[in-house]
């Protein structure tokens, strides 16, 4: 048992959980991952316990409806995970370091067993984090950003599967959905090497269920704050998508020396902050991106790329697939099987086919 969870463990490296090369690489990630699974007791024991405050007993019992929820109407696997729950005493589950050139939007990638290659490191330590970022080659531009939950694929159901964390337990009930159907999406669909389309599915997947939970499930006071709440999301994320257009622009001009793009880069960056900021005063004080902002840079703009850049195509599927979640699953588990090339090309095509006929697919 001892042999076959280290094995597992060793895996987590890929999946957000590792820290640097070598031996202490893979030991952080057991040891950190083991006292996470340690520090979880199952849902119904902190139900019964006296001295669970009330308030978490409540967001127990709704992340409880969601979890059935997720198998009963998401087709979602139906497992161990998201039956437990820890208090990690920190704000989140992992810490992630992030990376890119000065003039690119492409992320660094490192390789792992069993996983394959992805753009990020995860690591258990804040500090851990923060050091391994301030130990890249100083040309690169890095992010060091936390991260509130993280999915071992289905390995670890096992041993009880991945827990509810305190990270995210509090968060608005549609946003502590969309968690909890982005994370088992993983164990539906992950394909070695390719982490944009693992992330982009599992937005897709989220938001997707989360629009379902709150048309069907949710009260009205839920659904009136998650719509507050998503606009600001949505003004926002129109933004970054424009920045990072127009980065990318400027990266592939060849008619234009580097210099002369370090002082266009700074401009739009500056633009950036300044529409933010107009943002910011429309939303009456509202500062929930505010650390985003403040850290902007390639990485981080590379890293929303990642959870963005292929969801209008699943979400174009989903609707070819008759907003059936098993057959969308079924056609996703296909296209996972072809070449990176033609499967992100397929749904790139199917994202410009829905917008011209006017059927996007959004939730």
């Amino acid at each position: 048992m001892r042999a076959r969870l280290a094995l597992l463990l060793l895996a987590l490296a890929g999946a957000g959980c590792a820290s640097t090369t070598g031996v202490g690489y893979y030991w952080q990630s057991v040891t950190g991952h083991l006292r996470l699974m340690q520090a979880a007791r199952p849902v119904e024991h902190w139900l019964a316990d006296g001295q669970t405050p009330a308030a978490l007993k409540s967001r127990l019992a709704l992340a409880q409806q969601i979890r059935a929820f997720a198998v009963s109407d998401l087709a979602l696997p139906d497992n161990a995970s998201y039956h437990r729950y820890a208090d990690l005493q920190r704000r989140a589950a992992v810490y992630n370091v992030v990376a890119a050139p000065e003039l690119s939007l492409t992320l660094q990638s490192w390789c792992f067993p069993v996983v394959g290659c992805v753009g990020y490191r995860g690591y258990f330590s804040e500090e851990d984090a923060q050091a391994f970022g301030r130990s890249l080659d100083p040309s690169l531009e890095v992010n060091v950003y936390p991260v509130p939950a993280y999915s071992t694929l289905g390995w670890m159901n096992w041993a009880g599967g991945d827990p509810l964390l305190n990270t995210f337990i509090g968060y608005p009930e549609g946003e502590l959905a969309r968690i909890v159907f982005h994370e088992l999406a993983h164990q539906v669909v992950y394909v070695r090497n390719d982490t944009v389309f693992n992330e982009s599915f599992a937005t897709a997947v989220e938001r997707l269920g989360g629009a379902r939970w709150l048309q069907t499930r949710a009260g009205e006071q839920a659904q009136a704050d998650y719509k507050r709440f998503d606009q600001r999301r949505q003004a926002f994320r129109a933004l970054t998508a424009s920045v990072r257009q127009h980065l990318q622009t400027l990266y592939r001009d060849r008619t234009l020396d580097d210099t002369t793009k370090l002082r266009r880069k700074a401009t739009i960056m500056d633009d950036f902050r300044r529409d933010y900021a107009g943002l910011r005063t429309r939303w009456e004080g509202f500062a929930g991106y505010d650390q985003f902002v403040a850290r902007a840079n390639n990485a981080s703009f590379a890293t929303q790329a990642a959870y963005d850049e292929l969801v209008p195509g699943f979400l174009a599927l989903f609707e070819r697939e008759g907003r059936d979640f098993a057959r969308f699953y079924d056609a996703v588990r296909a296209l996972a099987a072809r070449p990176k090339e033609e499967r992100q090309a397929s749904l790139h095509g199917l994202a410009g086919t829905a917008m011209a006929s006017g059927a996007t697919g959004r939730p």
